[in-house]
């Protein structure tokens, strides 16, 4: 049992982190101190003033602990590392799922590659980064690679030299195949080095190339290689001009200001550099009932700028925050350069953020809108159908469909909508295996029985494992089984789930003779809708969602069928020699016109096999050429 009287006397008067958790050992809020015996001590006295979350909070700790620290600096990193980690109910959370791109040069290759990554690994790679854009990073990368003719396959060089055709890339110039020997390591390293002075910021020496390429080429009469090369020194410059980042005094400056309602709060963000304002951002304030906006703003400064991709000289806020030294030295040192933090009272800058504000609460009520058009789509179309049906209440919604074509590979498909939203990750296949031939009713009862059959066997594990929170595959029922038509596919499911003893209401979406949604299908009964309501509207979505998920499948079955080479037909070549021949002769031209002697060049093939790829073709040629 924890001793509340006891800890509290062994807090250490130096600077930390706190951790308050509840019963269930759940971090319920992560703070700093200058001083953690008397922060720590201060939630524990009555009548304070901490207004009514915070007091809610401090009747569910159980426990807390602490972190003690070199200085105050190092809380302030250890507590934004903590509260992104864990994202605690009671701190004011930044509400951004945003993961920064970089581009990734794959030095640890014999032949690096350009790529664009979300992620930052330690590895053998070099990253640049983490960037705002991710469209301007893939348009980089892309400049590049037509830059300097690097590879973007992702062939094992140089395991895989000479195994391949060389793909488009090098037919059209943009790559120096390094997959067909064609260029040395050297002088591929060489390019991929201009590559890595293009990205540390260097552009002059790429763009006096291009130049000098450009009248060359112009002065040869050679206009089309010349147009090619000053498109490109054009997008040098503009990716310069982009990515160029200033340090002189007052350029680079980023405006926050935030608008609040009763739930949350929206900080927006002008981004000034060279003195120009290049693009705007807004983020959401999570947690906020009780919070106040100085409070709010001093959250989303250490959030965002523990992570954000550049930090500049100066930011302007609109309140004064209460850390704002100690966040200016962390900045600083972050930065390698002086930051300063300023609210600014008059004059161009003080309207500079007062328009942030008003984007912020702009953009707050937009949302506000949105969210409630979007609830009427989702949430207020299941409420119509669940009163068309006399249903209280519907949450989770599956349909099922059958697809084939004269009974050629039937398949089913199960797609799921919960809360009105389709759930693509509780979508299933059915490859049908008891029916041959076009039998719809037949296959929705094979598909529906082995869905519940196998969600009732998932039910019983999960039970036996004491695991009755977690979820399998098809554990999860639906509230409403919707089914691709009217009686008969309603019938065959009510069959289905009575032989099961499942108790789950089943409707049909019923079309008519335009094979247009009419009405639904329930209790025996034909239910007509009205086809300008939000429930129709989703009950045609589901329709329609559920047909192409079958027919998608199906195409790929029909698809995957219908490719066969002629290197299947003969006896004794299997999948592991059909390749090895593809990968030594390029097509089955070379094949055919292979000796034995040739064949057997090739280590999987062994006599008797290079023999009988020979008389294969010889029988072959002789059929078509008696007839």
């Amino acid at each position: 049992m924890f001793n509340f009287e006891e800890e509290l006397k062994k807090l250490p008067k130096e600077p930390g982190v706190y951790i308050m958790r509840d019963d269930k050992d759940v971090i319920l809020y992560v703070g700093k101190a200058v001083n953690l015996h008397n922060r720590v001590r201060s939630y524990f006295r009555e009548n304070i003033g901490r207004g009514p979350a915070i007091d809610k909070m401090v009747t569910l700790i159980a426990r807390f602990e602490y972190i003690v620290t070199d200085s105050e600096l190092e809380a302030l990193v250890l507590e934004n590392n903590l509260i992104k980690e864990n994202s605690p109910k009671y701190n004011t959370l930044l509400k951004d799922d945003k993961t920064y791109p970089y581009i990734k040069v794959t030095l640890g290759e014999e032949f690096p590659r350009i790529l664009f990554s979300r992620t930052m690994k330690k590895d053998k790679s070099k990253y640049f980064g983490p960037y705002t854009s991710a469209a301007a990073v893939k348009d980089t990368i892309e400049l590049l690679n037509k830059l300097f003719h690097l590879r973007t396959c992702n062939r094992n060089l140089p395991r895989d030299i000479g195994l391949e055709r060389p793909c488009l890339n090098y037919h059209i110039k943009q790559c120096l195949a390094p997959c067909q020997g064609y260029v040395s390591r050297e002088e591929y390293r060489e390019q991929v080095n201009q590559a890595l002075e293009f990205l540390n910021g260097n552009y002059n020496m790429i763009l006096k190339d291009l130049e000098s390429k450009m009248k060359a080429a112009s002065d040869a009469l050679d206009f089309e290689s010349a147009a090619g090369y000053r498109d490109l020194y054009n997008s040098v410059r503009q990716v310069s001009q982009k990515q160029k980042i200033t340090d002189s005094v007052g350029e680079d400056k980023d405006i926050i200001a935030l608008y609040q309602d009763e739930s949350e709060a929206v900080v927006q963000v002008f981004f000034v550099r060279d003195g120009k304002l290049i693009g705007r951002e807004h983020y959401y304030m999570t947690h906020v009932s009780d919070g106040n906006k100085p409070e709010i703003l001093e959250n989303f400064v250490k959030q965002f700028y523990a992570g954000t991709p550049f930090i500049p000289r100066e930011l302007m806020l609109q309140y004064e925050i209460g850390d704002r030294e100690l966040i200016e030295k962390w900045l600083s040192d972050k930065k390698g350069g002086r930051v300063y933090v300023r609210v600014p009272k008059i004059g161009s800058k003080e309207k500079l953020v007062e328009l942030a504000a008003q984007n912020a609460r702009h953009i707050l009520e937009q949302d506000r809108e949105r969210l409630k058009r979007e609830e009427g789509r989702t949430i207020g179309a299941v409420k119509e159908i669940a009163e068309i049906l006399g249903l209280e209440r519907i949450e989770r919604m599956e349909a099922f469909d059958i697809s084939n074509i004269n009974g050629f590979e039937n398949v089913g498909s199960m797609i799921v909508f919960e809360k009105g939203k389709p759930k693509p990750s509780d979508y299933r296949k059915f490859r049908i295996k008891t029916v041959s031939g076009p039998d719809d009713y037949a296959c929705m009862r094979e598909v529906l029985t082995r869905r519940f059959t196998h969600g009732m066997e998932e039910r019983e594990e999960l039970a036996e494992k004491e695991m009755e929170n977690e979820y399998g595959s098809f554990t999860r029922f639906p509230d409403l089984l919707m089914m691709d038509g009217g009686r008969g596919q309603v019938n065959i499911a009510l069959s289905v789930l009575s032989e099961l003893h499942i108790n789950i209401p089943v409707c049909g979406m019923v079309k008519d003779d335009n094979h247009r949604t009419r009405g639904l299908y329930f209790n025996n009964v034909e239910l007509p809708i009205d086809t300008h309501t939000e429930g129709f509207k989703l009950i045609t979505r589901v329709q329609d969602e559920a047909h192409r998920f079958a027919i998608e499948y199906h195409r790929s079955l029909r698809s995957k069928a219908q490719v066969k080479s002629v290197l299947d037909d003969i006896p004794g070549v299997g999948p592991a020699r059909r390749k090895a021949l593809m990968r030594h002769f390029k097509s089955i031209e070379e094949i055919k016109s292979a000796s034995v002697e040739e064949l057997l060049e090739i280590p999987e093939l062994n006599r008797r096999a290079a023999e009988d790829i020979c008389d294969f073709f010889r029988k072959k040629e002789e059929s078509s050429s008696s007839h």
